[in-house]
């Protein structure tokens, strides 16, 4: 198996309801020498492109359709003529950035990414959003939860198309059975394990976010 995970922090802006703020998201790259996906083209495209390199670019994965996770993705996709996927429960998000630039394809729950000998599973994990997806990836022992899960907790859920028992339900009863080893690599902030944040689920309930 040759397939590895590349890592970049990009910077810029989120913004819903009528507030921005300024903030860091990881971008993902899971692939090997000859091809590869990303996952969450964030703010900046010439930083993903250059990471991308001379690779086949077979995909730009977004785990949800917040702008700072899909702000580069038209640039990228483009520059590499890429699919762009994304959950058709956030296309309303989608087209507030992109109002003339349909995604690509639409990603399901239970769907099968393959890449440089690897699949990535697709987990709908509607709460922070309603199509937000992680990214399973068994034989690397690892999940992309896009803004999902965090060390520390759920994502957030006080905006609007967000709702904190969805969130709730959709870590317990999808991410929280998968192996305890399994490593979090996730869309903002440091990476953390299902076993770490597993303990804390009744804490997070209790207060509500």
């Amino acid at each position: 198996m040759t397939a590895r995970i590349e890592h970049l922090v990009t910077e810029g802006t989120f913004s819903l309801d009528g507030g921005t703020w300024a903030l860091e998201n990881n971008v993902w790259i899971v692939g090997d020498e000859t091809e590869c996906v990303v996952i969450d083209a964030a703010h900046n495209a010439d930083a993903i492109l250059a990471a991308v390199g001379d690779r086949r670019l077979l995909a730009v994965v977004s785990t949800h359709g917040h702008n700072d996770h899909i702000g580069a993705a038209g640039a990228v996709a483009s520059a590499r003529d890429a699919p762009v996927w994304l959950h058709p429960d956030d296309r309303m998000l989608w087209d507030v950035i992109y109002p003339e630039l349909a995604p690509t394809a639409n990603l399901a729950d239970g769907q099968r990414i393959e890449v440089a000998g690897i699949e990535l599973q697709v987990i709908h994990t509607p709460g922070h959003s309603p199509g937000s997806v992680c990214l399973y990836a068994p034989a690397l022992g690892t999940l992309f939860s896009g803004d999902t899960l965090f060390h520390g907790g759920p994502g957030a859920t006080g905006r609007s198309y967000s709702d904190f028992p969805t969130i709730i339900e959709s870590i317990t009863t999808k991410l929280l059975t998968l192996p305890a080893e399994t490593v979090v690599k996730t869309g903002h902030g440091e990476s953390t394990s299902i076993g770490a944040e597993a303990p804390d689920l009744a804490d997070w309930i209790a207060r509500g976010h």
